[in-house]
């Protein structure tokens, strides 16, 4: 559950985050600023189970914390009508090692203006926005078109300098669906 009662407000490099606190799909609460505490900043990805794009960042996500242990991983599942159970069986079959929070009806994903999965913020330890985007070009590393865009920004950040690319257009699955569900009964 996010905690209070969030409100869209306009969201600028640079300008600062509101915190949030979400519960975990196994049902630990795990809050931003807690996850910044000793950390240089912080990953914040929108992501779904059931988004064939996110499936292509299980590898990535998994070794997030071996890649970059200096930075916070929250992993935030807002899509509409994805079940935690959905999520715990995903997590079971695909061998997920990351923490991921639930975001019931994307409230903070509406907060965060996130319409698509995955979508990804880097959060400095003020909670200060730094990137906002894509991953990547969602081309293969070793591909002759690859961009890389949210590793790019972290060794900004790290290194102490602004982040040259800090926006990027965001791809992937709807969190809410244009589609309705037929009733079972006409």
């Amino acid at each position: 559950m996010v905690s209070g009662t969030p409100q869209a407000k306009p969201q600028n490099i640079g300008a600062s985050l509101d915190d949030f606190t979400l519960q975990s799909v196994t049902g630990q609460a795990q809050s931003l600023s807690a996850a910044l505490v000793g950390k240089r900043g912080a990953v914040v990805v929108f992501w779904s189970g059931i988004c064939s794009h996110c499936v292509r960042y299980d590898d990535y996500l998994n070794s997030f914390p071996t890649l970059h242990p200096e930075l916070a991983l929250l992993v935030v599942a807002s899509r509409q009508h994805e079940t935690p159970e959905q999520i715990r069986k995903a997590i079971a079959e695909r061998e997920l090692t990351f923490n991921i929070l639930d975001d019931p009806n994307g409230k903070l994903a509406n907060v965060w203006f996130t319409r698509q999965t995955p979508r990804v913020f880097l959060v400095a330890p003020d909670l200060t926005l730094l990137y906002r985007g894509a991953i990547d070009n969602f081309q293969f590393p070793g591909d002759d078109e690859y961009a890389a865009y949210l590793e790019p920004a972290i060794a900004d950040m790290l290194a102490g300098k602004p982040v040259a690319q800090s926006e990027t257009a965001s791809f992937g699955c709807a969190i809410q669906s244009v589609y309705y569900i037929m009733p079972k009964s006409l």
